[in-house]
């Protein structure tokens, strides 16, 4: 396969794998198969296993202790997690990922206004638009997603951008991220141990936490990070853009959602503003 083409295909797969993460979470625990601290716990654990087992095909020659990573970086890692099983309780996986990828966004744009970055009018307009968006898709109504679910979600995404921004200007981002699942194992087990006797979570809510984590996050990880260095900082940006996309269809094909006029015009507005956000942030940066 040409360089180009797999480039694009691995890109693709990560995308995919990342999406997949709200689809398993939606259809393991909407159906009452796990608990959300099961899930978290045997996601975090499979993720953990599977990145050491990645690490040790990609980098035989590195130690495996001392562990690369952090611990701040593990707790956020940890935040995130607990806090993505958790909103989805109550959120639809499409409502689920476009809250996630939003909060994420925010994140990283406020840590950069607090650095004195400041944005040019298209990022201030663009902020603007989604911001309206995700107010008028939460807004009461018949169509709108639980506010609860909203908010943990939201906390989700903000200890995400705290993972990125602490792991940012790593130079072995595969080989940290693997021990930072490692640092969150024993809370992981410890996880799993209470949901087993407080839940007794089926082998169907079990496998598809593992399918999270092993597949959808550990080896999405490990394929993103081999590929991102290879692209540029605006395709990088862009191609995330695709993740909530992805997400919505797969629940709407996948997990039946209704597929709702209110939640389709919002979705559409908040990713076209963070788009613009992104985007002309990049390109401000760069200029």
């Amino acid at each position: 396969m040409p360089p180009v083409l797999a480039l694009g295909a691995l890109t693709t797969a990560a995308m995919i794998a990342f999406a997949a993460n709200s689809i398993l979470a939606r259809l393991a625990l909407a159906t009452g198969s796990i608990d959300d601290l099961g899930y978290t716990g045997w996601r975090l654990a499979s993720g953990a296993v599977t990145l050491v087992l990645v690490m040790r095909l990609l980098e035989r020659d590195r130690p495996l202790l001392p562990l690369a990573g952090s611990w701040p970086q593990a707790v956020a890692l940890f935040g995130y997690a607990v806090f993505f099983s958790v909103a989805y309780l109550w959120l639809g996986a499409a409502v689920g990922a476009i809250v996630l990828f939003g909060a994420v966004q925010a994140g990283m744009i406020g840590r950069a206004l607090v650095a004195g970055d400041r944005p040019g009018l298209v990022e201030i307009g663009g902020l603007t638009l989604a911001f309206a968006a995700l107010v008028w898709l939460v807004s009461p109504g018949v169509a709108a997603p639980p506010l609860m679910g909203v908010f943990v979600m939201a906390l989700s995404g903000l200890c995400w951008a705290a993972y990125s921004l602490l792991g940012r200007g790593s130079t072995a981002p595969v080989a940290d991220t693997a021990g930072n699942f490692v640092r969150c194992l024993p809370a992981g087990l410890a996880l799993m141990a209470w949901s087993q006797w407080t839940a007794a979570p089926s082998a169907f809510g079990i496998a598809c936490a593992i399918a999270s984590g092993a597949i959808a996050s550990g080896l999405g990880y490990a394929v993103w990070y081999r590929v991102l260095p290879r692209l540029s900082r605006l395709t990088a940006a862009s191609v995330q853009l695709t993740v909530p996309a992805i997400a919505a269809a797969g629940a709407v094909l996948l997990l039946a959602e209704p597929l709702t006029l209110r939640l389709v015009l919002a979705s559409a507005a908040i990713l076209a503003g963070m788009a613009v956000t992104v985007l002309a942030g990049e390109r401000r940066r760069r200029s």
